[in-house]
């Protein structure tokens, strides 16, 4: 190497000090049972699996009917795949075959915050409690509404499950939009960076506190080089039922969708796709915070809902960053439906337990 004649590329090279540890990459497989594809039938957005005894547990969006759009001047016609939904939940005994046990939480009555839809649940566990989360609409589903997220509470994990009466998380009240028009792109001013919708809860305990990571979308959301403008956030509460409270270093991305995180080594790793210049990258926050990239992926399916081994609380024992994402389920989509597969994840430490053929 003539060290005189460095390109920028090798400058970054030479100064590259993360391990091939955190690279991976990730496949699908079919599932049997009631997560078998089935046309008119839409499950998306499996949450994290958790294992009791000698079976896997998991819950997910379900729902029925094409969409439609918005526009149709049918206000009760399905603007989004996931609008007009409810959480069920399914249980195995294997991880790849599962039966669907029925509805765990519905929308409320009419008038409440929730009932239009419930929606991208993420499941927690913690002194023997079972806390869903999720998100929630209010009807009119319009262009402009705005996402809220919601809890619901058990002793067991087939339930009953009781719902806080008020939900944990709204967006940001500032921003202004102009003008009546139902336009999401048309603001005097856009707010924060959730001053729209807050999504995809995900909760972990860390730190004696409980840490709300959830994605939020903007008033009048731009684009970049990178697409969509969509970042994580984190709240933060000393209760799991809250009140939560926004980080003041929020944003926490400056990329990502459906939030995916686990515990490492005293900090918390991430999972970032789909949207934003940092998209298809592994982060890791020291603090749970402050996220670096560690590592660049091909790609990873859409709503990775990994088994959560080691529970949901930090991690005694020294493990690869990948080893609370080994398995667990996402889905996919196929002409206009979503399905629940499995995902596994493959790198150089790490063989999948399992072989079937990829989706």
């Amino acid at each position: 190497m003539n060290e005189q004649f460095l390109s920028a590329a090798s400058k970054r090279a030479l100064q590259y000090t993360k391990g091939p540890e955190w690279f991976c990459d990730v496949k699908t497989y079919e599932l049997g049972g009631d997560f078998a594809y089935q046309e008119g039938v839409l499950r998306r957005d499996p949450t994290a699996v958790i294992l009791l005894e000698d079976t896997y547990y998991c819950w997910y969006t379900k729902g029925t009917g094409q969409t439609a759009g918005f526009g149709s001047g049918d206000p009760s016609a399905k603007v989004f795949p996931w609008d007009l939904t409810e959480v069920w939940y399914a249980t195995s005994k294997d991880g790849w075959t599962w039966r669907e046990e029925g509805l765990a939480v519905g929308r409320g009555p009419a008038g409440s915050f929730d009932d239009r839809a419930v929606f991208t649940p993420e499941i927690f566990v913690h002194e023997s409690k079972y806390y869903l989360v999720y998100q929630v609409v209010k009807a009119p589903y319009v262009v402009r509404v705005k996402n809220q997220i919601g809890m619901a509470v058990a002793d067991s994990p087939d339930g009953p499950w009781t719902k806080l009466p008020e939900p944990i998380l709204s967006a940001a009240d500032n921003g202004e939009w102009l003008g009546d028009e139902d336009d999401r792109f048309q603001v005097v001013s856009k707010g924060d960076f959730d001053s729209h919708k807050v999504h995809d809860p995900c909760l972990l305990y860390y730190k004696e506190k409980f840490y709300l990571y959830y994605k939020g979308e903007q008033m009048g959301e731009g684009r970049d080089f990178g697409g969509r403008n969509i970042r994580w956030g984190v709240a933060i509460a000393d209760k799991p039922e809250g009140p939560y409270e926004k980080s003041p270093y929020n944003p926490v991305t400056n990329s990502g969708h459906e939030v995916c995180v686990w515990h490492y080594q005293g900090g918390i790793a991430a999972l970032l796709i789909t949207d934003g210049p940092e998209k298809n990258t592994i982060q890791f926050a020291e603090d749970g915070v402050n996220f670096e990239i560690m590592s660049v992926i091909k790609g990873a399916p859409e709503a990775m809902g990994p088994f959560r081994a080691h529970g949901f609380g930090p991690i005694d024992q020294e493990s690869g960053p990948h080893s609370e994402i080994s398995w667990g389920l996402c889905h996919v989509l196929r002409g206009h439906w979503q399905h629940i597969c499995r995902f596994e994840t493959l790198n150089g430490t790490y063989s999948a337990p399992h072989t079937r053929n990829a989706a």
